[in-house]
């Protein structure tokens, strides 16, 4: 994505619950796995509403060219 000059970024990488501010709850590794995935998984793209059509479009080709240089492999979702 950057190599195409499209902006990408990681804004949740520790899941709420995993916070510093929220430690007073005592939660841990595992108690939240999906929310612990998420955080794993999720990377944040352009989105804004001046971003025109053919950005978009721009976009969408980048992550599908990635997708099928990097196929999800059986097992994962």
């Amino acid at each position: 994505m950057n190599d195409r000059g499209i902006q990408t970024g990681i804004h949740y990488p520790i899941p709420v619950h995993l916070q510093k501010s929220f430690a007073e709850l005592g939660h841990k590794v595992g108690d939240f796995p999906h929310s612990e995935r998420a955080a794993n998984e999720e990377l944040s793209i352009p989105m804004f509403p001046e971003l025109t059509s053919a950005q978009q479009d721009e976009v969408v080709a980048a992550l599908r060219e990635f997708a099928e240089k990097h196929p999800v492999k059986a097992g994962r979702s």
